[in-house]
């Protein structure tokens, strides 16, 4: 399992780019490999405004449909549009071009509860 180092993590399986007040988002190779061969997935639109916690896209694949949550608040500044026709980049580089959104993030504080990529790894043995 790919887990980077340089990224942060949360317990729902996304991963996190910091970068000044944008975020990127993806969903981690644990995640992945969950869900198998990933077939569709829906974003949300640019412009939208986001809290933590809610549902910004859902990832179908052959196994079962799955929602992804928001880790922060703020505002999405960009979508990538190249997951609409090709879903299965999610399955083949989740940490590099399959990233969902880019979220101008409006509290920093809300990082707090992010994991580190050590912190990640030992979250995710525990639950396998």
């Amino acid at each position: 399992m790919d887990i980077p180092s340089h990224l942060k993590y949360t317990a729902e399986h996304e991963w996190l780019e910091i970068e000044g007040n944008i975020v990127t988002i993806g969903i981690t190779d644990f995640a992945q490999s969950s869900l198998g061969d990933v077939v569709f997935v829906e974003l949300p639109e640019e412009g939208a405004e986001v809290s933590k916690g809610d549902h910004f896209a859902v990832v179908e694949s052959v196994k079962a449909a799955s929602e992804v949550y928001t880790p922060i608040s703020g505002k999405v500044v960009e979508i990538n549009t190249d997951l609409v026709d090709a879903p299965d980049m999610v399955n083949s580089n989740p940490f590099g071009d399959a990233w969902f959104v880019k979220i101008q993030m409006s509290d920093t504080e809300e990082l707090e509860d992010a994991l580190d990529a050590s912190a990640y790894e030992a979250y995710v043995e525990g639950i396998q």
